[in-house]
């Protein structure tokens, strides 16, 4: 049984991860760093989000940051405790800090990163009752990211 559960949590997982995807494709269209984000709540999307930074002239305009500011305007209140965030890349110390004070209780995340990444310098930044489940579709993740930077260069 528990099996069971386990995969439908991970079929589930990869589901949702495929949405914040398509907010990174959206992201790669305008010439952002294509990291996406989406907050499920209910079992349905209910904010998403990608990178806005160059856009918005805005080092805080994370994806993120986008979902979790959509997010609570949907919900009409600023926590979001009963959400989950899955987000392409693993969010940086800010984003982990906001997330936290959202009080997101779990965050599901594709790709590691290992230069800014929150696990590395702030591990405590999430909320205490916060889960993190690390490495969905994390290639497909990778994969964009290191296409768009193997461009610039």
């Amino acid at each position: 049984m528990e099996d069971n559960n386990e995969d439908r949590q991970r079929r589930e997982d990869e589901q949702f991860m495929r949405k914040a995807l398509a907010e990174a494709e959206a992201a790669l269209a305008v010439d952002e760093v294509p990291i996406g984000a989406v907050v499920v709540c209910g079992g349905r999307v209910i904010a998403r989000g990608h990178n806005l930074t160059e856009t918005l002239c805005d080092v805080t305009a994370h994806a993120e940051m986008q979902a979790l500011t959509s997010a609570a305007a949907y919900l009409g209140g600023k926590y979001l405790d009963g959400c989950t965030l899955y987000v392409t890349v693993e969010p940086c110390v800010m984003c982990a800090g906001a997330i936290g004070w959202a009080q997101v209780r779990r965050v599901v995340y594709g790709a590691p990163d290992e230069k800014r990444g929150f696990t590395r310098y702030a591990p405590g930044a999430l909320h205490p009752k916060a889960t993190v489940t690390a490495g969905v579709l994390e290639d497909d993740c990778r994969r964009l990211m290191q296409d768009f930077f193997r461009g610039r260069r």
